[in-house]
């Protein structure tokens, strides 16, 4: 920073659009949106990354008290047995806890890809055929006393048309509030408009 003058917060590539909001916590969040054409978007929550501070905070408390009774017990194995365990947490956590981004790649004419990327550079990817999409929908619930947003897939039911086999729920890391919701939600509604109206069109043509 110079001049008291604090950096611009960096460009998005063309084509991208990004927003910050919030999530049911109070939590920062970046919605960044990319419009690969008029039937393929991609929405993706991002999440503050792992900060080394608070790592290094976390592992010192864990090392200390390891220390410390270490000195009244004199047994080595207390020091050798809390840097595993450190280790071996800090692994599992960056592997299959810490969430960075949850994308959703929507694709008029193939399905939905849902993507979660984890700290350590993991992904899990679950792909959803478009045949098999019924509406997306936000659904709300009770969760300690209070009423939270949630965005959802509903699947169709292959024994009943009118019916729903199953409800994927999305973002569920990141838990965004509802006016982000909404964001994603009008974005995918305008692509399942879309495929809903094409079968309409042929028809009269």
């Amino acid at each position: 920073m110079e001049g008291g003058r604090s950096r611009p917060p960096p460009r998005c590539p063309p084509g991208v659009e990004e927003r910050p909001y919030r999530s049911a916590s109070g939590a920062p969040l970046a919605l960044r949106r990319r419009q690969h054409s008029a039937s393929c978007r991609e929405l993706a929550l991002r999440r503050p990354r792992l900060q080394l501070r608070s790592l290094s905070a976390v592992t010192s408390a864990v090392w200390l008290a390891a220390y410390g009774i270490f000195v009244l017990s004199e047994n080595s194995m207390v020091l050798s047995a809390a840097i595993f365990i450190t280790l071996i947490g800090l692994i599992i956590y960056l592997h299959f806890v810490k969430i960075d981004q949850e994308s959703l790649l929507v694709i008029g004419s193939l399905g939905i890809q849902v993507t979660s990327s984890y700290a350590s550079g993991k992904e899990s990817t679950t792909f959803i055929e478009m045949s098999r999409v019924k509406d997306v929908v936000i659904n709300e619930a009770i969760h300690m006393q209070k009423v939270i947003y949630y965005l959802c897939i509903l699947l169709k039911d292959p024994q009943d048309p009118q019916g729903v086999s199953e409800v994927v729920p999305l973002f569920q890391s990141s838990q965004p509030r509802l006016d982000c919701l909404m964001e994603v939600y009008k974005s995918c509604q305008e692509i399942l408009d879309q495929r809903k109206e094409a079968p309409q069109s042929s028809e009269m043509k």
